[in-house]
């Protein structure tokens, strides 16, 4: 039975310090104000100057197997908690052409944010560079002890880092029950049933062996022209998996119980864990390749029902299972419901799902002339973010190729490099603004995994890419911001990013909702912190924050241009406020009025 929340309403002081939580790190200079009319986006590559330099490895030069077209995911994420966004790079192998084998096995890295725009390499003295090969992470503190850990998914066993807050990190995979074999993608932690700690679900994309990979030879035909790699139909899709925390460290798999067997054994790839029908519970959406997407419903005690085939959020609109690879969610269009954005394969579009209400959804792609601005490129990483602080949310997407080969075929008019897309949204409207968005969008990549965070902490939002067999792109936005902003860091009761609360601030009579979630996009994790554009409001007249739980609090008249951390109330004070709200209910009085 799905129960409505009762909620207490707590009352908080604006000022930071009561807020809990150390002061913001110095903001950067501020950027001149834009002209009048939207301002003109700027992106900037910053990765080189940054230090961000490491080679991500996906097999061999010409792609003979699926496994080397995928790629990997980013992160960013403060795994240190000193204020500032560092870096987590996942890593596969590189593969010889001639006799097949392994070449290099390639390590995860993790940059440690030094400030002022530079990066140093820390994943050897932080023990997370493993030597698997990795596809995806996300991020979230699953055994309640304060630190932000690390799940990575990879071919092979998946790898769990237990953050041990001295900027180390121990893998736990195996004694936490999580490590099981197989090709693992998308991931997500979230709190499933409501108890207080973060539950797993991943995605598990093809049943495939390495002798499978190295001995594969291209023997699909694309567009009648060039022979390319296989897949992935005629491969055995494996079964997706739920892991449910157990509360000592240790997960088990509770796929069947839980209602999420994957019985079709579709190709899933992007995950998503988020409160679509606000009621309190999350709900879980899976990106699958060629073949309907999943809609998993939260029934309210940890388990749930798949309604992918008639809820409106599984098929494109003309009913049609298309090529899901990334997914995000976000109120597009300001009614308080949480559109789905999910990328797909090149000669197909991209899809946002239009949420109706109790669960249902409407493709508004056409509508939104999405087939027109996105039908060309191969989609992968996707978000959606409010690039010059206006008060929209805009969509960024990263692209490219899986076959190598269209190069060798000018007829075909393909890129296996190609450039990101970025779509600003006016009023409601999709401009595709990529070719005037700065240096940064013109540098061609073969991308996969897409993140976004404020890692130089000047009020807007950067863009980590991830890019096949090459070093990311570090896109620093330098737009002219034409209005305010707010970074809000939610703390739960552990210290710890409290992964599915929901914030709404109201400024300048427009109500704005974020989610913070573990996971998304492709295969990636973006900054744990919700970031607002507030257009020409210089001042928040309330901002609410709903907590895990059922919790509320309530903050009134916040300042902006600033980062703001607000905690989570201790279980006395929601027991008192609780209490109180229930006597005043009743009509009686506190003492002493």
């Amino acid at each position: 039975m799905r129960l409505a929340h009762r909620s207490a309403i707590i009352l908080l002081s604006v000022l930071l310090p009561a807020c809990g939580g150390p002061p913001a790190p110095p903001m950067a200079p501020t950027k001149p104000a834009a002209p009048s009319g939207p301002p003109e986006p700027r992106f900037v590559d910053a990765a080189k100057e940054a230090g961000v330099t490491a080679v991500l490895y996906c097999g061999g030069r010409d792609k003979d197997h699926l496994l080397e077209s995928v790629g990997s995911g980013v992160a960013l994420v403060d795994y240190d908690e000193d204020g500032r966004l560092d870096a987590f790079l996942v890593n596969g192998w590189e593969l010889e052409e001639e006799p097949s084998a392994v070449r290099v096995k390639g390590r995860n890295v993790l940059y440690h944010n030094l400030g002022g725009g530079r990066f140093e390499d820390v994943s050897d003295r932080a023990g997370v560079g493993g030597d698997g090969w990795g596809c995806g992470v996300c991020a979230g503190d699953y055994d309640n002890d304060g630190h932000v850990d690390l799940f990575v998914t990879g071919f092979g066993p998946s790898r769990l880092y237990r953050n041990r807050g001295n900027g180390t990190f121990e893998q736990v995979a195996e004694r936490a029950g999580v490590a099981d074999p197989g090709w693992w993608a998308g991931a997500s932690l979230f709190d499933a049933d409501g108890d207080g700690d973060l539950d797993l679900y991943v995605a598990h994309y093809i049943e495939a062996t390495l002798d499978e990979v190295l001995a594969a030879r291209r023997t699909s035909t694309w567009r009648e022209t060039i022979k390319v790699m296989a897949g992935p139909f005629g491969m055995r899709g494996g079964k997706d998996r739920f892991y449910r925390n157990q509360g000592d460290g240790t997960f088990r798999d509770d796929t069947e119980a839980a209602g999420m067997a994957d019985v079709s054994e579709s190709y899933g790839l992007g995950v998503l864990a988020s409160d679509l029908d606000n009621d309190g519970d999350v709900d879980l959406y899976v990106a699958n390749d060629s073949n309907p997407n999943f809609l998993y419903r939260n029934e309210g005690n940890g388990r749930f029902t798949e309604i992918g085939s008639w809820c409106g959020a599984g098929l494109s609109g003309e009913g049609i299972a298309q090529a899901g690879m990334g997914v995000d969610a976000a109120d597009f269009d300001g009614d308080g419901l949480q559109e789905i954005f999910v990328t797909n394969f090149a000669k197909d579009h991209a899809t946002l799902y239009k949420n109706l209400g109790n669960l249902l959804f409407n493709d508004i792609s056409l509508s939104l002339s999405l087939k027109a601005l996105t039908y060309e490129t191969l989609k992968w990483g996707c978000a959606f973010f409010d690039y010059d602080n206006d008060g929209d949310l805009d969509l960024v997407i990263a692209n490219g190729h899986i076959y190598p080969q269209v190069e060798d075929a000018p007829a075909l008019k393909e890129s296996y490099k190609q450039l990101p897309t970025l779509l600003r949204n006016d009023g409601g409207r999709l401009t595709d603004v990529s070719r005037a968005a700065g240096p940064g969008m013109q540098v061609p990549a073969s991308a996969r995994g897409l993140a976004v965070g404020d890692y130089d902490d000047d009020g807007d939002l950067d863009l980590l890419v991830s890019a096949i067999d090459a070093p990311p792109l570090l896109l620093r936005n330098d737009t002219a911001r034409p209005g305010h902003w707010l970074k809000l860091r939610l703390l739960n009761r552990h210290g710890s990013p409290a992964i599915n609360a929901r914030a709404s601030v109201v400024a300048g009579g427009v109500r704005r909702l974020r989610e913070l979630r573990s996971g998304a996009s492709y295969e990636s994790q973006n900054a744990l912190e919700l970031h607002y554009g507030l257009g020409t409001a210089n001042r928040i007249d309330t901002l609410e924050v709903l907590w895990p739980g059922g919790d509320r609090s309530v903050l009134r008249d916040v300042a902006v241009d600033r980062t703001m951390t607000v905690r989570q109330p201790s279980a006395q004070e929601s027991s008192a406020r609780r209490g109180a709200a229930r006597k005043e209910a009743a009509g009686v009085k506190p003492a002493g009025s």
